[in-house]
């Protein structure tokens, strides 16, 4: 009867919590890690990440790996690959998550999903930040324009194909403005490389 008492409160505190909780939520909103489990192994709740647990009553969540790196690290931004692929800017299919982070933080220690973390300083780290409800969650992500700049910034890293490709969907759909791309091209102090491309397509 405890057992099944405990169970009944902890799922009523996940649902008014949004239904995504860590375990260190979890317990300080008075929820024990042995019930954590239970729930966990008779499937009322599903592991996103470890210490992250969700409702399985949930609908599937669209971005789960982005929710759980949302969840495990405050700081990160969405960015580069895991950014486009959200705004709908490229046909790479992104094989782990990609976040900003500023430095001096330490890098987070993640088993899933698998993460790679690029180290944002200054403005190029604090500019073009907007914030996405995912399935409850507040997932931080740059901008289609701020994101096309951080590609060329980090072009060698994944290549100029991705950040051209990019460009010519945002151009094209007219989801990004040439102004505003300029803008964060000059934070991230790649307008002579950008420029090029951009004459080129307009």
């Amino acid at each position: 009867m405890l057992e099944s008492t405990a169970r009944q409160s902890a799922l009523e505190r996940f649902r008014k919590a949004g239904g995504i909780l860590r375990t260190s939520q979890a317990q300080r909103l008075g929820i024990h890690p042995r019930t954590l489990y239970l729930l966990r192994d008779d499937g009322e709740i599903e592991q996103l990440s470890r210490g992250v647990y969700r409702l399985a009553e949930l609908p599937p969540p669209g971005e789960p790996d982005l929710m759980a790196v949302a969840t495990r690290v405050p700081k990160a931004v969405v960015c580069l690959i895991s950014a486009l692929h959200v705004h709908g800017l490229t046909s790479e299919i992104p094989h782990e998550a990609s976040i900003a982070l500023p430095p001096g933080t330490k890098r987070p220690e993640i088993d899933y999903p698998p993460t790679r973390v690029f180290w944002f300083s200054g403005d190029s780290y604090d500019q073009g930040v907007e914030t996405r409800e995912m399935d409850g969650v507040q997932v931080k992500i740059y901008t289609s324009a701020k994101t096309i700049a951080d590609c060329f910034k980090f072009r060698n890293k994944i290549g100029i194909d991705v950040a051209v490709e990019a460009l010519r969907n945002g151009l094209g759909e007219g989801r990004v403005r040439p102004a505003e791309l300029l803008r964060h091209a000059r934070v991230c102090r790649v307008e002579r490389v950008i420029m090029p491309y951009l004459e080129a397509m307009l």
